[in-house]
């Protein structure tokens, strides 16, 4: 680092995304999508949408916002874009955390909830999870504090359902909750529904996941339209032309066609009972996943040894190199092939290395 850098940054632990390689591994270690998007968004993106670079894009969005208005049953009021659902997060975590305000999140969730809370000097705590993972909805009840849920969580794929969520906002009424639906569409619940029963909820969303267009950078939030203005107090102080005009077009040919979505969701949904069945052939234990991931472990083989194993073989997973988790992998659910790929590497990884 320079000696440059700011003093309060220089012990910051940044976020490591999932390794991106040029080519040559079966890639299921970031929960891409193994389906392209419906038809209809590259048939959006024309030779004469792209002539309009030129110009600037729509600092609202206001035709996206309208359709993902509707396709929730909100008002447009209700809705604000954002550049991937991490540029919302973040602007969450300054906007209603800070001023004597902490952040409160589980032990083992989404990693970047406790990068932003350290970039931004903000007090936080880590609820830890039970044994088996699962959140314990009493820690959250009352705690004065912005509260942040992934559900499902990440990297577990465990889901609470809406009576959790809503028993978290009933007895947060003075902070926000803010839930991060990025896996929601894979067998979960959504809390999408509370939006006009609770001003305190805030919904974020991502087209990376479920929307298979992780590469377009796309999320936005669902929340009572006090809590969107003051998110986009923030937006407009900072970055105003956050999402650039090919990736609206995209959205908003995305949000025309649902029902190829809904589909795809039900393939990728069976996908992870074959695979969890597979495994468990094997003898690999994993928890019940509502996300488009597989969380396991083999009780024979350490999971540093396994993912490196795997690596070995041209297939890439995600290990968290933490106390509770290292031993497990989290395992995206890719294409019939690709699942196919890595249970036979898998099988033969186990007859070799039985050992710890």
């Amino acid at each position: 680092m320079s000696r440059f850098l700011n003093q309060r940054l220089r012990a910051f632990e940044a976020y490591v995304p999932g390794e991106q390689p040029s080519g040559g591994y079966i890639k299921l270690n970031t929960n891409e999508a193994p389906f392209p998007p419906p038809p209809g968004v590259s048939e959006r993106l024309t030779p004469a949408e792209i002539r309009r670079l030129n110009l600037y894009p729509d600092p609202d969005g206001k035709a996206l916002t309208a359709k993902l208005a509707a396709l929730f049953g909100v008002g447009p009021g209700n809705v604000m874009l954002s550049n991937g659902s991490d540029e919302m997060l973040s602007f969450a975590f300054m906007a209603f955390c800070g001023s004597g305000v902490g952040a409160v999140f589980p032990d083992v969730t989404y990693g970047f909830y406790r990068v932003l809370a350290g970039l931004y000097g903000i007090p936080y705590e880590e609820m830890p999870l039970r044994d088996d993972f699962t959140v314990d909805v009493s820690d959250y009840l009352g705690v004065g504090a912005t509260v942040v849920l992934a559900n499902p969580n990440a990297p577990t794929g465990l889901a609470l359902p809406v009576r959790s969520i809503e028993a978290i906002l009933a007895a947060n009424p003075r902070n926000v909750v803010v839930v991060d639906e990025a896996y929601v569409d894979f067998g979960a619940e959504s809390c999408a529904g509370l939006v006009g029963r609770y001003d305190n909820l805030l919904v974020v969303r991502t087209y990376s996941k479920s929307r298979f267009m992780a590469g377009a950078r796309l999320g936005f939030a669902l929340g009572s339209e006090e809590l969107i203005k003051d998110l986009k107090k923030i937006k407009y102080s900072v970055n105003p032309y956050n999402i650039n005009r090919l990736t609206l077009a995209a959205g908003e040919a995305a949000a025309d066609d649902n029902a190829y979505y809904e589909e795809n969701w039900r393939r990728l949904e069976a996908g992870r009972r074959s695979a969890s069945e597979r495994l468990e052939r094997m003898g690999f234990v994993m928890t019940d996943s509502k996300a488009n991931f597989l969380f396991t472990r083999h009780p024979d083989i350490a999971g540093r040894k396994l993912y490196a194993k795997l690596r070995e073989a041209g297939i890439l997973v995600r290990r968290f190199d933490q106390p509770r988790i290292g031993d497990y992998l989290r395992i995206s659910v890719g294409s019939g092939e690709q699942m196919d790929a890595l249970c036979l590497a898998l099988s033969k990884i186990l007859e070799r290395s039985p050992e710890k």
